[in-house]
């Protein structure tokens, strides 16, 4: 089950699970895991047996572009398709409120993954938190009128 919910109401599920995936296993520093985008996003939390086991969000940017970011699946439940699952949850409900391009950060690692659901990648290799990043797009019908 996924719900979309405000960081009020998601930060306690929603933190843990940033705090395991990017604080613990991948070493990013605690005080860049939180951000000012937490409060203006929409957080997606996936549960199994109401276990929260992964999260994302999106934020609307000024351009009217849907970022998705802090896309993260416990280690026991990665490469079973609940990615996916985040990922279409937040672009169906970016597409309910009218966003038609969807941007991220994309480790290098999580490309492929990416890829395999439309987005492109584009732009230089950058560093973000001491991990090789890519910015990537996705746009909804990109011949409609």
């Amino acid at each position: 089950m996924i719900l979309i919910k405000s960081w009020a109401e998601a930060e306690p599920d929603a933190y843990q699970i940033r705090k395991t995936v990017f604080i613990e296993e991948q070493a990013v520093p605690e005080e860049m895991e939180l951000d000012l985008y937490d409060a203006q996003a929409q957080h997606a939390l996936l549960y199994q047996n109401s276990q929260c086991i992964g999260t994302a969000r999106l934020v609307v940017q000024s351009d009217g572009a849907g970022k998705i970011g802090r896309m993260a699946v416990l280690s026991p439940y990665r490469r079973q398709g609940f990615g996916g699952q985040l990922l279409g949850a937040l672009i169906g409900f970016g597409k309910s409120q009218g966003i038609a391009r969807f941007v991220l950060n994309a480790q290098m690692v999580a490309i492929p993954f990416y890829e395999k659901l439309g987005f492109q990648a584009h732009g230089p290799v950058y560093d973000e938190a001491g991990i090789p990043h890519r910015s990537m797009m996705l746009v909804l019908n990109p011949t409609a009128p």
